[in-house]
């Protein structure tokens, strides 16, 4: 069954910036069994959206490389009146990374750099009325941002997204807050200082559900990914990192029973 419409500030969408977006598809296609429209004219026959059981979970846009920027996954939040989010983005630390871009007619796009580093796409919806299946096998699952100066952060997207949070841990191991509660929650923050190595910045990223971690993995590295982070269990399920075959981070999590 299709899911509702993500509320604002929510993660409402994803979308793969890939250098070989064709054979991006066609892991994906095996990965995850999902299948692909053609090409969007509005993105230059670049864009190509990725379906689950018919239903849209994900977008494929060639990486040219002339933004200097690797092949990865991103996460767009809803907003309802992006202008107006930049702006308030920029007074709270917050950069401009690209420019509104109209996209006739799924809706208003931009992307901001929060006061982690952490590049986070805005979407004002139109047509496009974000992911239609969540929480299912081959499907977004969770997402999640790793990041550096961790109190500013989580204070950035509570004032710019309007986040309603939930402290899950505050402690010197582990501090993580979520957009919501419990089963209601769709997006977390970890503080990734701890962690993240000298030139690893902060990001958003992306689980997709599967059925069994091992037999995705096992599929996957036949495919050409990598392995970046081995699985183990987690309150989210099993989980796992990997790297599709040029180098985008995903990761991956099967629920527990």
């Amino acid at each position: 069954m299709p899911m509702p419409v993500p509320s604002p500030g929510a993660p409402c969408w994803i979308d793969l910036m890939s250098s070989q977006p064709e054979r991006a598809r066609g892991f994906y296609a095996a990965v995850f069994g999902w299948t692909f429209d053609t090409a969007d004219p509005a993105q230059s026959g670049r864009y190509f959206t990725a379906f689950k059981d018919g239903l849209p979970v994900a977008g494929i846009v060639g990486n040219d490389g002339e933004a200097g920027l690797p092949d990865t996954w991103s996460t767009y939040l809803r907003v309802e009146d992006i202008e107006a989010t930049l702006a308030v983005a920029v007074s709270q630390g917050g950069k401009i990374m690209a420019q509104t871009t109209e996209i006739v007619p799924r809706g208003r796009v931009a992307r901001a750099l929060d006061p982690s580093g952490a590049s986070v796409g805005l979407w004002e919806i139109a047509e496009h009325r974000g992911f239609r299946l969540h929480g299912e096998p081959g499907a977004p699952y969770w997402h999640e941002l790793h990041a550096r100066n961790y109190v500013k952060t989580v204070q950035f997207y509570q004032q710019v997204f309007s986040w309603q949070t939930t402290v899950v841990s505050y402690t010197d191991d582990f501090r993580y807050t979520t957009l919501g509660q419990g089963p209601e929650a769709s997006a977390g923050i970890i503080d990734a200082a701890p962690y993240l190595r000298t030139g690893h910045p902060s990001a958003w990223q992306v689980y997709f559900q599967v059925v069994d971690t091992e037999a995705t993995i096992t599929r996957a590295l036949g495919l050409g990914a990598s392995v970046i982070e081995p699985p183990v269990d987690t309150t989210f399920g099993r989980v796992a990192a990997l790297s599709d075959p040029t180098g985008a981070l995903f990761k991956i999590a099967q629920p527990s029973p």
